[in-house]
């Protein structure tokens, strides 16, 4: 499946080669990356060897092709190296919302579509997939495989929520933590305590569920007294307008987008 071709090394496609590097796979060697912009992580990974922005016949070499360029370029991305590409290569695309049957169209290859997010640069992350050939498919687990959790997705209309349950969803974490750590703030505490706090408490909970294989509903009432500090928190949270309804219009939201990044 290598050398592997990196159409735009930002920052999933960079996420993703730290991750590799992490986890001792596909070594800079059986990389290339095409990026007219590359980031000092895509430059150290040139000279440790793998190529950086080659001349175009060097791309008939790439036996996998990752296409992790911003939606809004990935047509113009296509015309450019398509004609380049050797016939048997395989796309697995990291663009959010776009159709497999128009990234095959475009690139006249097979397609795996998949929706990472950006802890496969330590290992952690969360990758959904789909792809109507099982060639595709398994290269795109060979990919994201070693860098993470991988969920399987058999109808391709599905990866719309799974855009938006998973591949948006490190934001939506992010947000909650500095409301908390606002919160905090606004309580009394130094910010950097509130920081600190809220960060490290988080990743705590975080890792908790993770290992305890506890449903988080059970976790939750486990640290949830009758009548103490964290019920009268939840009445706010899980009442009218707390987070039940706010998440159900962020994932809506966030799957329209997706959508409308497809068409």
């Amino acid at each position: 499946m290598t050398p592997i071709l990196i159409l735009g090394a930002g920052r999933m496609g960079g996420a993703l080669i730290q991750g590799w590097r992490r986890a001792g796979v596909f070594a800079p060697a059986d990389l290339i990356l095409r990026d007219p912009h590359p980031t000092e992580l895509a430059q150290a990974v040139a000279r440790d060897g793998a190529r950086l922005n080659p001349a175009d016949p060097a791309l008939v070499e790439a036996q996998t092709v990752l296409l992790a360029v911003k939606p809004q370029l990935w047509r113009e991305t296509a015309a450019e190296v398509a004609s380049l590409l050797h016939p048997e290569a395989v796309i697995v695309s990291v663009a959010a919302g776009v159709q497999s049957a128009d990234i095959a169209a475009a690139f006249g290859r097979k397609v795996a579509r998949v929706m990472p997010t950006t802890a496969v640069a330590i290992g952690q992350g969360t990758t959904s997939i789909y792809a109507a050939e099982p060639e595709a498919r398994a290269r795109a687990r060979a990919l994201f495989g070693p860098v993470g959790t991988v969920v399987d997705l058999d109808d391709e209309v599905l990866m719309h929520a799974a855009t938006a349950v998973s591949g948006s969803a490190p934001a939506y974490l992010y947000a909650f933590i500095e409301a908390l750590e606002a919160g905090g703030a606004a309580a009394g505490l130094p910010v950097e305590a509130a920081q600190r706090l809220a960060r490290s408490t988080i990743a705590g909970a975080a890792a908790l569920l993770a290992q305890s294989g506890e449903e988080p509903a059970e976790l939750r009432r486990q640290v949830t007294s009758p009548g103490g500090t964290t019920q009268a928190a939840l009445e706010v949270l899980m009442g009218e307008g707390g987070l039940s309804p706010l998440l159900r219009d962020a994932v809506a939201a966030a799957l329209r987008r997706s959508k409308e990044l497809g068409a």
